[in-house]
């Protein structure tokens, strides 16, 4: 996976349907306890509501979904259903339905809470991240403004500068041109430095 799609805040948003109220929550969480804990804010936000439904999808491939008393496949799957075809990853939401007394029936329960479940997202906004390479380069000070330089003519993003005997700068590259900084480096200092990958992430230069 060379890029992450997520929702890019918190969000909410609300409609009422046959006087039952309808409303939905969505977060980009990047665990499953992360996800269990927004599921139980917010029923603890709406603890007098008969119902809090729920679904999330993590980038490893764990999703969930959950009907919380209403009849089964009704609320949790469509709402599954929703984040999946948004292909979005770690992200989490929660349809609160307080019941106005008039029944929808299951046709009627699937479409609410899909539609719920898409105005959250919507109002959230979606993000695509990139797969980054967290990288460390160590020089001397006389290199120091040099190898800014070279890493400024690529996608990267500095992140930390250590100063003592030595100069340790942190930064991050997008995956794409990470080969291309190494070998930049390489070919100015004739290999006098080498460009260590600490880690991969997910994030935006």
């Amino acid at each position: 996976m060379d890029e992450l799609r997520t929702v890019k805040q918190t969000s909410s948003a609300e409609f009422v349907e046959k006087k039952s109220v309808f409303i939905g929550y969505t977060t980009s969480v990047e665990t499953e306890e992360d996800a269990k804990a927004f599921i139980q804010a917010v029923k603890k936000r709406h603890s007098d509501a008969r119902h809090n439904c729920s679904a999330y999808v993590l980038a490893n491939g764990i999703m969930h979904s959950s009907d919380d008393g209403e009849p089964s496949g009704t609320a949790g799957v469509p709402i599954l259903e929703v984040i999946k075809k948004s292909e979005i990853v770690n992200v989490v939401v929660v349809v609160t339905r307080y019941f106005g007394g008039i029944l929808l029936g299951a046709g009627g329960l699937l479409r609410a809470y899909s539609q719920a479940a898409k105005m959250a997202i919507e109002e959230a906004t979606i993000v695509t991240y990139e797969k980054l390479s967290s990288c460390c380069i160590e020089c001397q000070y006389n290199d120091y403004n040099d190898i800014l330089y070279r890493l400024g003519q690529f996608k990267t993003l500095v992140t930390k500068t250590d100063y003592t005997d030595s100069v340790k700068v942190y930064f991050n590259v997008t995956n794409k041109q990470y080969d291309d900084v190494i070998n930049e480096i390489k070919l100015r200092f004739e290999g006098k430095y080498d460009v260590k990958k600490i880690d991969e992430i997910f994030g935006i230069i």
